[in-house]
């Protein structure tokens, strides 16, 4: 159903993870990988060179150990600081740029950053033109639909996007003001499909194999990107792969199976953060993972108490035991 592309010397499988600030860390990334995703990108990291001695810099822009291509997602507004960050990401190893207009966290849109860049399509144009021509690798770029629902210029993006050398597009199907709110516009996302050559991936609300199926038909688009759906459940990518392979559904994924998943998530994060910054990341996780699991709700409660790695792994062990 859907066919590998080709960006500059790499084919990607568009079956995307989607890049999310304080999720998709290098765990995570590998974790939806083992369980199907074809292709992942990195936590945004800022434009602003001087903060990549920060710790949550250097965790996000931690690549070792992954196979090529290694995508990695920047944000800001200054074409030149953008343009710098693009070129450095490309000497430590990335093998794509992405480009972030499609955050609508206030925070970063209060910076004229995200989302906020669909306001100025000139400063998007000098953006997008200025830093495909400061690397030699391939840039895409992930936005949405429009600023708000007067003001839906996603085609035009995508068209300047198309015109500046951007190799490919992920579209979020809703508007910077909408947030997450309301329903995705996948009639918008297929509008924009039909505007431009280049590939377009379809990112909102997919939550199932049945619905990747319907947006891939409905847009016309050439692969899917999911996000929060992943949250708590990263073999939602291998169900969908199935599905789309074969037109029939997975049976459920054993418990047995899930609590290796888990288990091996949760060493990851210690192993990736350490044991304070990981005790911490474990507990989110654990949150979502809980939202799958039967009789979770004690143990969830309990677990975010714990401060330590051994008490976390014994945690996760001992509930598993008492189920299986």
């Amino acid at each position: 159903m859907i066919q590998p592309l080709r960006l500059g010397q790499h084919l990607i499988d568009p079956l995307i993870l989607a890049p999310m600030a304080g999720v998709t860390d290098r765990p995570f990334r590998q974790i939806c990988k083992e369980q199907g995703a074809g292709y992942t990108v990195c936590e945004m990291v800022t434009s602003d060179t001087s903060l990549w001695k920060s710790a949550k810099s250097s965790f996000r822009m931690n690549h070792e150990g992954e196979p090529s291509p290694k995508s990695v997602q920047i944000v800001g507004y200054d074409p030149q600081m953008l343009a710098q960050a693009a070129r450095l990401n490309m000497e430590r190893g990335a093998d794509i740029i992405d480009i972030n207009m499609g955050c609508p966290v206030k925070k970063v849109c209060n910076r004229l950053a995200g989302s906020a860049l669909m306001q100025d399509e000139a400063l998007v144009a000098r953006i997008l033109e200025t830093v495909v021509k400061a690397v030699s690798i391939p840039v895409t770029l992930k936005t949405r639909t429009g600023w708000n629902r007067d003001n839906k210029n996603g085609i035009n993006i995508a068209k300047i996007a198309e015109d500046c050398g951007i190799q490919m597009l992920a579209i979020h199907g809703r508007t910077r003001a909408d947030k997450y709110e309301g329903q995705a516009e996948y009639d918008t996302i297929s509008a924009i499909k039909r505007a431009v050559k280049i590939p377009v991936i379809a990112n909102g609300d997919i939550d199932s194999p049945e619905k990747a199926l319907t947006v891939l038909q409905q847009t016309g688009c050439d692969g899917i990107m999911l996000g929060r759906a992943a949250h708590g459940r990263p073999w939602i990518f291998r169900e969908i792969r199935h599905y789309l392979n074969t037109s029939t559904l997975l049976p459920p994924m054993s418990l047995e199976a899930r609590a290796a998943v888990i288990t091996g998530h949760i060493f990851a994060l210690h192993d990736f953060y350490g044991d304070d910054l990981g005790v911490r990341f474990a507990r989110k996780h654990i949150a979502w993972y809980g939202d799958f699991l039967d009789n979770s709700r004690p143990f969830v409660q309990q677990f975010h108490k714990l401060t330590s790695r051994q008490a976390q792994c014994d945690a996760v062990k001992d509930f598993f035991a008492a189920q299986i």
